[in-house]
């Protein structure tokens, strides 16, 4: 197999591997909504962990058997992988709108990446390394307050979430290509601030992406930590690492076509999510009793029964025709009897006792009649 075969092959099995462990994470973000950043108790979401940095592991060894220009289009593959994905494994089925965004973000991604020209290696200097973990760090956090703003609104805060993951991750790249062109001259002190700053932006974007899962879905905050990941680590390339788009001004025109399709791809994932079904509205006692037949518990009128509320004055008054139905309780007030001296049950019926249905028993009624001689 040629090197060539070999990175696409890499790069491949590394999106398979990203689309799984996504797919896990937000399973794991379903059955557990009260752990919302880190469920350390999950052994599912270490499995997530796991299959994250094997994907991770697999996109670094594509590239150093690959073109970066070929590789990185292809990690962009990881949403439309995850789709039929979790169609197969978890029955999550996306809709046609789900499909159209994702295969937009992709396509524009794709497009943005392979524009982008390589360069010859360079590194940040110190202050460039301060201000880009300042800036990075004050833009997560802002990100976070926001989604907290928003937690009525469970998919804006969701892609806040995992665009602050996109952007973690995204510096967290670029540190660590600061660190590796470092380290081909010799490993020094003055590179551990640097790796400090790597496992803590690897840190946070893993926890931050586990949280967008959460009332999220899988497409919407997959696809905008896919997209906002290496577009975030291209921009950072093109201002310091002196990286330019290929082809000159028509490069630069394609490559901001190719934008605006991944954000529009980003835009219907939202708005799928937005629009998915909500949760049916509980009706009303009156509509319930309406539909039932005029009872709160769903049990019709008996037939030639007078209306409840003349049932209950009449009750109250002692004057109760033959045959009239009476509610079953009445807060301790007496309830009319029939005028013979058999055991009748009341009208049979359901009444509401403290929100739920209540049966009545058979009420035996006796009534003594005087004889005189």
């Amino acid at each position: 197999m040629s090197a060539l075969a070999l990175s696409v092959v890499l790069s491949l099995v590394s999106a398979v591997a990203y689309a799984a462990g996504a797919i896990v994470q937000e399973q794991v973000a379903v059955s557990s909504p009260e752990e919302q950043y880190a469920p350390l108790r999950r052994p599912a979401w270490w499995a997530a962990v796991g299959l994250n940095c094997l994907g991770g592991l697999l996109h670094v060894v594509a590239l150093a058997y690959g073109p970066l220009s070929l590789v990185q289009p292809l990690g962009a593959l990881t949403i439309v992988v995850a789709l039929p994905m979790a169609a197969l494994f978890v029955g999550r089925r996306a809709g046609a709108t789900a499909w159209r965004g994702a295969i937009m973000a992709t396509v524009g991604l794709a497009g943005l990446l392979s524009l982008v020209g390589a360069a010859d290696a360079q590194s940040l200097s110190t202050p460039q390394r301060v201000g880009a973990a300042v800036v990075t760090g004050g833009a997560v956090v802002a990100l976070m307050v926001a989604g907290r703003a928003a937690h009525r609104h469970p998919a804006v805060r969701s892609m806040l979430l995992a665009t602050a993951s996109g952007i973690a991750f995204g510096m967290s790249s670029v540190f660590t290509k600061t660190v590796a062109v470092d380290w081909t001259g010799g490993v020094s002190a003055a590179d551990l601030p640097s790796l400090a700053v790597i496992g803590v932006l690897a840190t946070a974007g893993m926890l931050l992406s586990q949280a967008s899962y959460k009332g999220g879905g899988l497409a919407a905050p997959l696809a905008t930590l896919t997209v906002v990941n290496p577009v975030v680590a291209a921009a950072v390339g093109i201002t310091m690492f002196g990286e330019t788009f290929r082809y000159g001004s028509t490069g630069t025109v394609l490559a901001l076509s190719c934008g605006v399709v991944a954000a529009g791809g980003l835009i219907l994932l939202t708005t799928e999510r937005l629009a998915g079904p909500g949760p049916e509205p509980r009706p009303e006692p009156e509509q319930v009793s309406a539909a039932a037949g005029g009872l709160p518990g769903g049990s019709p009128e008996p037939q030639g029964a007078a209306p409840r509320e003349e049932a209950v004055r009449e009750a109250r008054a002692g004057e109760v025709r033959e045959g009239a139905f009476v509610p079953a309780q009445t807060r301790g007030e007496p309830v009319a009897a029939a005028s013979d001296d058999t055991a009748e049950p009341q009208a049979a019926g359901y009444v509401p006792v403290y929100g739920g249905p209540y049966v009545p028993m058979p009420v035996l009624v006796r009534h003594r009649v005087r004889i005189r001689s």
